[in-house]
């Protein structure tokens, strides 16, 4: 019998969850508090659409929390000098951008190993964020708050633009020259390159992309608050590293697609409220989600090894 592909799993899986919660705790299901909860992850299903794509080609960013702080702040000090939204918005994308093409060139052009690199971007940009504010939030103008809707509108705007945005790039990343070019480079560099495809200039554009995706999330989030608060984005290289995993990407790259990306987030997203909904200790919750990281990369392991 052929095994149930990765996406198939999880969906059986997160219907067991949903099922468990409808029946102990319909709670759970109450239509605002569910679209405020899947708001807030609207922002981290972007930047985890950057980190597949990082990941495809064999490598990692750990920086994208730092990234995410710093645009963050960014946007909130523009907004706070009354730049309008139709500049602040290019100019916060082109801020991420440039972040992340800083990381490709130093990974692509100057052959540094990712992990390094993005740990010194991460330490880097977080310290700046730190000494620019000191801890203090930013305050925004209330225009800017979910881009000037009504909050519901707005929620299902994110959620929304955030769908679109991971179903043009799964599309992409299976029918487009350029989405074939990154399982090429991460299955096999050396025969990419016999195939006339640039392996170095395909990770650059990773990095590039990511930064660019990174900076949108940052924007989606912004528009959730009345204030910035400079510690944002902590830990986000860890969820989306983690939904990218649960998801089917090989950590070894060139394997891996994009919605199992998507349903992996939403399934660590689910566990967090589940377990408080079902009254269970909070301190289980980084448990339980490492379990199923751990899980994830057993199995992604022994899929690797079947010929």
């Amino acid at each position: 019998m052929k095994p149930l592909s990765r996406e198939a799993s999880l969906v059986m899986v997160l219907g067991v969850l949903l099922a468990v919660l409808g029946f102990a705790a319909p709670a759970f299901f109450s239509p605002q508090p569910l679209l405020s909860r899947l708001s807030m992850e609207a922002p981290c299903l972007v930047a985890t659409c950057g980190m597949v794509a990082v990941m495809l080609v064999r490598q990692i960013d750990i920086s994208v929390g730092s990234q995410f702080a710093l645009c963050s702040v960014l946007a909130g000090t523009l907004a706070s000098k009354n730049l309008p939204t139709s500049l602040l918005v290019p100019t916060v994308l082109l801020a991420g951008t440039v972040l992340g093409g800083f990381n490709g060139w130093l990974v692509a052009i100057l052959r540094l190993p990712s992990i390094v690199v993005t740990l010194a971007t991460m330490v880097i940009l977080r310290e700046t964020v730190r000494w620019h504010q000191q801890g203090a939030l930013l305050n925004l103008p209330a225009d800017l708050q979910w881009f000037g809707l009504s909050q519901s509108a707005g929620q299902w705007t994110l959620i929304a633009a955030a769908l679109l945005l991971t179903g043009i790039l799964a599309w992409a990343l299976q029918n487009l020259r350029a989405g074939r070019c990154l399982y090429a480079v991460g299955s096999d560099p050396e025969a990419a390159r016999l195939a006339g495809i640039s392996p170095s200039t395909t990770k650059a554009l990773t990095f590039l992309l990511c930064g660019l995706l990174t900076a949108a999330a940052a924007l989606m989030n912004l528009v959730q608050s009345p204030q910035v608060d400079p510690k944002s984005g902590t830990g986000l290289e860890l969820k989306t590293v983690a939904a990218a995993v649960v998801g089917g990407i090989a950590i070894s790259g060139g394997r891996g697609r994009l919605w199992g990306a998507a349903l992996g987030l939403l399934l660590l997203a689910t566990i967090s409220p589940a377990l408080t909904y079902l009254h269970v200790e909070a301190y289980w919750e980084k448990a339980v989600q490492g379990a199923v990281i751990l899980l994830a990369v057993i199995l992604d392991r022994k899929s690797s090894a079947t010929p």
